[in-house]
C-alpha cells in the first residue's frame, strides 16, 4: 500500500485537500476531482472541534467505498497515534501532518501506511525523512515561494517535497519546476459558493487545470 501511494504521488501530483464538509459533500466533491483527473484526495482532522472527527472518518470511509481504486483517500492534520488508528479503519492509506512527529511517523510506516509530514526547516525535513516520511510537505509553499523550495531541494535533493499551502492553478507549475514530486490543494477545489450552488462542474475544471499545470 505504501509503495503504491508513493508511486501514484509521483504520477498524478496533486492531492485534493477537504477540510470541514460533512462525508456526502465530500463525496460529491471527490466526484468532481474524479472528473478532473485527481486521483487523491486528504480529508482533514479539525483539532479544535473533536466533535467533527466521525465526519472525518465517515467522509474518508465513503470515499474509500465509492471510489475504490480510481480515488485514494488519506487524513491530514493528523496529530496522534488516535486518529492514525481512526484513518486506518476507515481505509486510509496515508497520513499527513502540519508537523514532524518522528514517533507517529514511524508507527504510520510500521502500519504500512504512508506518511507526509510537513516541515519548515532543513532540520526538520531531515528528521521528517530519516523517520520514514515518504515524502516531506513544505507548508506553507505559498508564503515560503518556490525559490524556497528550490534552495531546500538543492543540498536535499535525495528528499522528495511537497508544496502545501497557497498552491493553486497559477503558480503549481513553479513548484513542480522548483523540484518538488507533488502539491496539495484547496483553495477553489473547495470553493463554498460553486459549493452551494452545486456547481461541481466548476470544481472539475479547476481540478483538470491543476493536473494540466502540474505537468512540466
Amino acid at each position: 500500500m505504501k509503495e503504491d501511494i508513493e508511486k501514484l504521488v509521483r504520477e498524478s501530483r496533486i492531492i485534493a485537500i477537504i477540510r470541514g464538509f460533512k462525508p456526502d459533500i465530500c463525496l460529491k466533491l471527490a466526484d468532481a476531482y474524479a472528473r478532473g483527473g485527481i486521483r487523491m484526495v486528504e480529508v482533514t482532522f479539525n483539532q479544535a472541534s473533536p466533535e467533527t472527527w466521525a465526519d472525518t472518518v465517515a467522509a474518508i470511509r465513503v470515499i474509500r467505498e465509492h471510489f475504490f481504486g480510481d480515488i485514494r483517500v488519506g487524513a491530514g492534520t493528523v496529530l496522534t497515534e488516535e486518529q492514525l488508528t481512526m484513518m486506518e479503519d476507515a481505509g486510509g492509506e496515508y497520513m499527513v501532518t502540519p508537523n514532524v512527529n518522528p514517533s507517529l511517523i514511524r508507527e504510520c510506516v510500521r502500519r504500512g501506511c504512508a506518511a507526509m509530514p510537513g516541515a519548515l526547516t532543513p532540520s526538520e525535513a531531515v528528521d521528517a525523512w530519516e523517520a520514514g516520511a515518504s515524502f516531506v510537505k513544505i507548508f506553507p509553499a505559498g508564503s515560503l515561494g518556490a525559490g524556497y523550495v528550490e534552495a531546500l531541494s538543492t543540498p536535499l535533493s535525495h528528499i522528495p517535497f511537497l508544496a502545501v499551502g497557497g498552491v493553486g492553478p497559477d503558480n503549481v507549475r513553479d513548484f513542480m519546476a522548483a523540484g518538488c514530486a507533488g502539491a496539495g490543494v484547496g483553495g477553489n477545489l473547495t470553493n463554498k459558493e460553486w459549493i452551494a450552488a452545486g456547481e461541481w462542474d466548476k470544481i472539475a475544471a479547476v481540478a483538470k487545470t491543476l493536473i494540466d499545470n502540474s505537468r512540466i
